[in-house]
């Protein structure tokens, strides 16, 4: 018998934001599926901003593929081959519920579920991120609506970006309607009822831990700031190639105030653990229907969050904290299996996760994609997935291999080379420096041929 498929997806969640990764957020229905799983530690998404890293997940191409470089307006053309049509072909019933950003945002998300229907997906709930959900309709914002509590949202958002847009405050929505627990509430639902034929291909996308920093209550005071761990300094550029970073830090410069990085990332822990009971529902809803022991549970998210670290918030940088996100894959074969929690340190991309899903569905990738399964490291954790795993932003990009992480800027030159086993808070930038030319000049070269091998233009 065929398993179900779930995949749960949160938005701008870091790598260390699980309690299995990084100790300070409690997530026990994630760390249950990460020890009945595998969780790989060196996964980095294709791309650290949301539109083009979620284009790559779809179809398994690279932005130097897509030329979807950045967060731009961008459609994906509805006859573009992804995994979903895949799954799908393979016999299952698929679903979305929550974000995918596979299209601008905007007007009624309810009148794109045809093409959300073309891109694979066959029962669609859609909403907005956080931003988006000021203007945009779908289900969730027309229930807000309805309550008379889609005004107050606008206004607390609107407020917040006049004024410091890394203000922390609780949401002025109420527990139920915040967006992360509709998405979470309404998955929940469709597989409650769920009574068709087909085994169920469930894409569970949450919009948070997406900024801003509003996870409501209770969870908003479940931390204590000063428990939070400290943001990494930023450091001198030094005598270096410059690049994207470089032009972040000379744009980004929020004052923070004496303990504000903390509680920052104490209302981010806070929406993490709100999502993780959310996921809790979710699995126990599945259990109760007498399917979790046949599910594949994958959960993963688009990028990271700096809150703080290098003296910056957001993403789109190739830092940790934007870059390395976190990666769980769970199977019926690694719950029986299980006696600990299994690791795999070898590098990943998070568009990995579409041939790993299509292999476990029985499906088939006709369409030429640079995707990779994980399936076969499932068994053999301590075996190598990737030799290297790639990242691009902004006509940039960076490889991570088990020694070193390089980024070359637009012109190819080496700005950010860090020795990831000797600086893991990658405080001690070497680039430019004389020593490490030979060094630079070999992961230049493997980057150089990568891109020659990976041209397919879309």
């Amino acid at each position: 018998m065929k398993p179900n498929i779930l995949l749960l997806m949160t938005d701008q969640q870091r790598w260390d934001a699980m309690g299995c990764s990084g100790e300070w957020v409690q997530t026990p229905h994630l760390d249950r599926i990460a020890n009945e799983g595998v969780r790989f530690t060196n996964c980095v998404t294709t791309s650290p901003v949301c539109i083009p890293t979620r284009l790559s997940l779809a179809t398994g191409l690279y932005p130097h593929n897509t030329g979807v470089w950045n967060n731009m307006t961008h459609t994906m053309s509805a006859d573009t081959p992804t995994w979903m049509q895949s799954v799908r072909d393979a016999g299952y019933r698929t679903s979305l519920f929550g974000k995918t950003h596979l299209h601008p945002h905007n007007g009624d998300l309810r009148e794109k579920e045809g093409l959300m229907n073309a891109y694979g997906l066959d029962d669609v709930d859609e909403i907005g991120g956080p931003r988006a959900s000021r203007g945009v309709l779908s289900h969730m914002t027309a229930m807000w609506e309805e309550k008379g509590v889609w005004d107050i949202y606008k206004e607390d958002y609107g407020e917040r970006f006049q004024n410091k847009p890394y203000v922390v405050r609780p949401s002025p929505l109420e527990l139920e309607d915040y967006a992360d627990v509709y998405v979470g509430q309404q998955a929940k639902k469709y597989l409650q009822n769920y009574d068709r034929q087909e085994p169920w291909c469930c894409w569970v996308s949450f919009g948070g831990p997406h900024e801003p920093w509003d996870t409501p209550e209770p969870y908003a005071s479940m931390y204590d700031p000063n428990d939070m761990p400290p943001p990494i300094p930023r450091q001198q550029a030094g005598d270096r190639p410059r690049g994207n970073l470089d032009n972040t830090m000379n744009r980004m410069n929020p004052q923070f105030e004496e303990g504000e990085v903390g509680r920052l990332r104490a209302n981010y822990a806070g929406n993490v653990t709100l999502i993780d009971a959310q996921i809790g529902e979710i699995l126990e809803a599945i259990d109760t229907r007498g399917e979790l022991d046949n599910t594949v549970i994958i959960h993963t998210s688009d990028h990271g969050e700096m809150n703080g670290d290098y003296g910056l918030i957001y993403k789109g940088n190739f830092l940790n904290g934007a870059v390395r996100i976190p990666l769980l894959v769970r199977t019926p074969e690694t719950v029986k299996n299980a006696e600990k929690e299994s690791v795999c340190d070898s590098p990943a991309e998070w568009m990995d996760i579409g041939p790993t899903l299509v292999e476990v569905a029985g499906g088939e990738m006709k369409h030429r994609q640079y995707g990779k399964s994980l399936c076969p490291v499932l068994d053999d954790t301590s075996s190598t997935h990737r030799e290297f795993a790639i990242s691009e932003i902004s006509g940039e990009i960076m490889l991570l291999n088990n020694e070193w992480k390089i980024v070359l800027n637009s012109d190819s030159e080496p700005y950010l080379l860090f020795d990831v086993h000797n600086d893991p808070d990658e405080i001690n930038n070497l680039a430019g420096q004389p020593k490490m030319k030979d060094l630079e000049t070999e992961l230049r070269l493997q980057i150089l041929e990568f891109l020659f091998h990976t041209q397919t233009k879309k």
